[in-house]
């Protein structure tokens, strides 16, 4: 893993609650509203924002005959992985920036 995307901060059990919230669908928007100005909470709601909106669009291409179920599954998966991937930073104390799902988040 690539340090230069790893945040190392001591957040509070708030924070890291909030956090956690928000690589649970749209629980992620519910974490940005409460707590804005933590840095913490804000980097990790941002990326949840953006697998939920990724998730939602993915149930979209449900329509399109073949290829529509086969983006569904593989959207599916990358966004369970990536969010157990976010939870397990969140517990540990870190902010990982995902590799194309952080750059989209910055832009929130």
């Amino acid at each position: 893993m690539d340090q230069s995307n790893v945040l190392r901060v001591e957040p509070t059990l708030s924070a890291k609650v909030l956090a956690a919230m928000s690589y649970f669908g749209i629980l992620s928007l519910v974490a940005l509203l409460l707590n804005r100005s933590d840095e913490y909470v804000r980097f990790h709601s941002r990326q949840g924002v953006v697998l939920w909106i990724w998730e939602v669009l993915a149930v979209y291409t449900l329509v399109i005959p073949g290829i529509g179920r086969l983006f569904f599954g593989m959207s599916s998966f990358i966004c369970i992985v990536l969010s157990i991937i976010g939870v397990m930073s969140v517990i540990m104390g870190r902010a990982w920036k995902f590799p194309v799902v952080g750059n989209w988040a910055e832009k929130l």
